[in-house]
């Protein structure tokens, strides 16, 4: 084998593999900053829903709790954004709500 050969052959192989891409991630709920300020207190479950969507965690234990969970990283910087919103009702109308973002 030619040094020639080798040498575009490691040049290739090289370059290659600085070609990956990698997805950005989203899951859960997307809940913006403008979506959170819509949410008051005294808002009915249906309001809320109409608002946010249906909440990624509705735990039948807490059945007075929304949890709107939401993960993003960029695949490009590896950058990680975490936000979690909570919701609580006090029957059908809502009495606190609570932002968490990481």
């Amino acid at each position: 084998m030619s040094k020639d050969l080798l040498l575009t052959i490691l040049l290739t192989a090289f370059l290659a593999s600085g070609c990956v891409y990698k997805l950005n991630v989203n899951q859960g709920n997307r809940v913006t900053a403008e979506d959170i300020a819509d949410v008051e207190i005294g808002m009915t479950r249906s309001q809320v829903r109409f608002l946010l969507g249906t909440p990624m965690i509705a735990d039948p234990f807490h059945q007075a709790r929304w949890d709107y969970v939401y993960y993003f990283r960029n695949g490009k910087t590896g950058k990680e954004v975490q936000r979690r919103f909570i919701v609580n009702f006090d029957g059908d109308i809502v009495s606190h709500v609570t932002d968490e973002k990481k």
